[in-house]
This record gives structure tokens, C-alpha cells and sequence, in this order.
């Protein structure tokens, strides 16, 4: 009876992290892996509860537009905000200024909101004050957030990392985050 508890025990883990230690999905779901300045995050993306969005992540992590994309906005015991393709990217088109307020060329996206609630790792889709604006940027938790729930859309969950999401250099709480020399997405990648 014991090696079959530590056997099943075993196996839940290697279905989460490989021999080599990096992190798997579980039921085949994709993984989203940020190389941030602070070290990798690997994201379990939920395809089945936010497809659009979810697919456009996907799209603009492939296509390398995520690469170089500071984390603008930053709250201690809150969140932090990526994804700001057009602004963000210290390589081209850069703006620190304007970081936050860009996206990508694609339109805006609906909104995909589930009952998966804001907590500690989930990831989330930023947007206006219009549910259907989500377009390019996403935010990470630091704690859990209930006054969120519902009223954005959750496309996944740190499963590896969450030590280096506490890493990013945090903003300025009286400019509501706003970071000086921001950490960054160094690449983004898609695998299963």
C-alpha cells in the first residue's frame, strides 16, 4: 500500500515538473514561459475558459512581440502589468511614458470572464473601462484580489516561478505603480 501512495504521489509530480525540472502542463494544456530579467515564469494557459483571449497571447508570444516588453506597473501585494506591445518594447517603439496605454494591431478582444477567482498566480487580461477592451497586456498576482473577480479575464496560472514574479521591481505606489527602469520579458514561448 505505501509504494502505491508514494508511486501516485510520484506520478502527480512528474505530470507537473519534468525529469529535467521544468514544468509541464497538466490534461495537455499549454504553457506560456516568460525568460523575465528576474528568471523564467511558466504560465499554465486556460485555453477551455478564455479561448480568444488565450489565443491571442499565444499568437503574440510565437510571433515574438512580447520579447523586450517591460513590466510597466507594478503594486506591491497587487499585481504586475506586461504586454504593452506597441509602448513597452524596449527595442522598438519604446515609451515609458506611454507604456501601459498601447496594445497590439489586432482588435480589441471580448470579454471571457469564468468563476475562477483572483488569487496569488493567476494571470489575468489588463483592459479599459470597457469589458471588451483586453487587447495585448496581462498582469500577474501577487495576492489574491476578490474585488477582481468577475470583472476581468483570467487566461491562466503561474504553475513554476512565482518567487521570480516576486522579483519585479515594483513601481512607485503614489504614480498607481508606474516603474523607473522596469524589469522585463526577455522571450516568450509557447509549448506543451
Amino acid at each position: 500500500m505505501r509504494k502505491t501512495i508514494t508511486g501516485l504521489a510520484a506520478a502527480t509530480m512528474m505530470s507537473v515538473v519534468s525529469l529535467t525540472g521544468m514544468a509541464q502542463a497538466k490534461d495537455g494544456k499549454d504553457l506560456l514561459t516568460l525568460n523575465t530579467t528576474d528568471g523564467p515564469v511558466v504560465i499554465e494557459l486556460f485555453d477551455e475558459e478564455a479561448p480568444q483571449n488565450v489565443a491571442r497571447v499565444k499568437e503574440l508570444a510565437e510571433e515574438g512581440a512580447y520579447d523586450n516588453v517591460v513590466f510597466h506597473r507594478v503594486i506591491g501585494g497587487f499585481m504586475a502589468q506586461t504586454g504593452d506591445v506597441q509602448f513597452g518594447d524596449t527595442e522598438d517603439g519604446f515609451d515609458l511614458n506611454k507604456a501601459g496605454m498601447g496594445g497590439s494591431d489586432m482588435p480589441d478582444l471580448p470579454a471571457e470572464f469564468s468563476d475562477i477567482p483572483f488569487k496569488r498566480g493567476v494571470v489575468g487580461m489588463a483592459r479599459s473601462q470597457n469589458p471588451d477592451s483586453a487587447n495585448s497586456q496581462f498582469f500577474i498576482m501577487f495576492d489574491d484580489a476578490p474585488h477582481l473577480n468577475g470583472q476581468y479575464t483570467v487566461i491562466g496560472e503561474v504553475v513554476d516561478g512565482m518567487d521570480n514574479v516576486d522579483k519585479i521591481k515594483k513601481g512607485d505606489a503614489a504614480q498607481n505603480g508606474k516603474v523607473s527602469n522596469p524589469d522585463k520579458i526577455l522571450s516568450a514561448t509557447v509549448s506543451q
